[in-house]
């Protein structure tokens, strides 16, 4: 106040007038023994519909499941009474709850108490919200989930980029950004998207023993894929006061069916459940029904533990047709799979060129350096193969490709 007041030529009373306005408008934030910063919170901006791909283009830039390989299960859902006729006495069906705790249990998460809420990002959310204010910086994977960037800006809190491989974060540098003073950290223990980079024994001990030194962090993890990654799921949220996981059913049942389970310590699940409670009250019992059949369902399971060997027979078989053209790329599960490169435009104008549509690097990334990221999940051999050798003429043509 005292600098402002110097350089602006202005009364000590009225910038501390000024600056009251401000923070009233939202526009500065103010926190205890810091400096007042400009509100990092943007303006919402609309939906934009995906740009049309040119006619007869493989579209490998997606990110979604092979919806062939999603289970339809008709007879199951034709089977179904659906509540339409009053308010529901509890939030969430007790058995869906029973089930909910099997998929944590398959990770290592003991789960007590769990909400359903509508899709995993509005998990996150509510978990950020439950303990985060505006000004808050949050750990996240770099490259990582645009959605997670835009959702922490616009809640106003600030990302703090953390390097990873395909094993995930790197402990050196989470144990360097550990000292920033944020207060959460958001991961993905597998499935990672864009890089398809998964937790192992390993590393996650290796990042456990770090987490102990901050037992305060609120770690968050967004387990979106589970199972059909393709690989056994690793937590490290033992030691940690603060915590939550995420597990999503989009990618495995259906992106329209928006349910996800939230589970975390006794706190956290107190203030996203009663809050939840104020808000939409419940997710729709005809959706929770559903996916309770779903997941009940014999045939269902059978159909997806072969949905998870084929994801992961294509992105394997990508990532070895890419090797012997001796090209280096990241892909230990899900259906993602990484690829550095030096110019991420000439690199996708060119595979466009050739019939093939992938995604830029420049959405998922902070800091890290550029790539392009390949949707696996409707991938064949065959075409694999195709795409590495046009991948790998376009990187000849390209100056100073990365290789491995």
């Amino acid at each position: 106040m005292r600098e402002l007041s110097a350089a602006l030529a202005l009364s000590p009373v009225t910038v501390v007038a000024a600056l009251r306005e401000l923070r009233q408008r939202g526009i500065v934030l103010t926190k205890e023994r810091r400096r007042t910063i400009i509100n990092p919170r943007p303006p919402l901006p609309s939906s934009i519909a995906p740009a049309s791909l040119p006619r007869g283009t493989r579209d490998l830039a997606s990110g979604l499941p092979d919806p062939r390989l999603l289970p339809h299960g008709r007879a199951v859902l034709r089977s179904l009474t659906l509540p339409t006729d009053s308010y529901p006495d509890e939030g969430t069906l007790p058995a869906l709850v029973g089930e909910a705790r099997r998929q944590f249990a398959e990770a290592g998460v003991a789960a007590e108490d769990i909400c359903v809420v509508s899709g995993a990002l509005d998990g996150v959310e509510r978990v950020l919200g439950a303990h985060l204010v505006a000004g808050d910086g949050v750990l996240v994977e770099d490259p990582g989930y645009p959605a997670v960037f835009d959702l922490l800006r616009a809640m106003g809190l600030v990302p703090v980029p953390v390097p990873l491989d395909d094993r995930g974060l790197l402990p050196k540098a989470l144990a360097s950004a550990l000292r920033s003073g944020a207060r959460a950290l958001i991961l993905t223990p597998r499935g990672q998207n864009p890089t398809g980079a998964a937790l192992d024994v390993d590393r996650a001990k290796a990042l456990r023993e770090l987490l102990r030194r901050a037992p305060d962090l609120l770690v968050i993890e967004d387990d979106h894929q589970g199972p059909v990654s393709g690989v056994r799921g690793q937590s490290l949220i033992a030691a940690q006061r603060r915590w939550a996981v995420v597990r999503s059913v989009a990618k495995s049942l259906g992106p329209d069916l928006r349910v996800a389970f939230v589970t975390g310590d006794a706190e956290t699940q107190a203030r996203v459940a009663g809050r939840f409670a104020f808000g939409p009250g419940w997710v729709s019992y005809i959706l929770q029904r559903a996916v309770l059949e779903l997941l009940r369902s014999p045939k269902i399971r059978a159909q997806l533990a072969r949905t998870t060997r084929t994801y992961a027979e294509r992105r394997e078989a990508l990532i070895a047709a890419l090797a012997e053209h001796g090209i280096a790329a990241t892909g230990r599960s899900g259906f993602n799979v990484w690829i550095p490169v030096v110019d991420e435009s000439v690199v996708t104008a060119a595979l466009l060129q050739c019939g093939w549509a992938v995604a830029p690097g420049a959405r998922f990334r902070i800091a890290s350096p550029p790539a392009v990221r390949v949707t696996t999940a409707t991938l064949g051999p065959d075409e694999s193969r195709r795409f590495a050798r046009d991948f790998a003429r376009v990187l000849h043509a390209s100056p100073r490709p990365r290789t491995a």
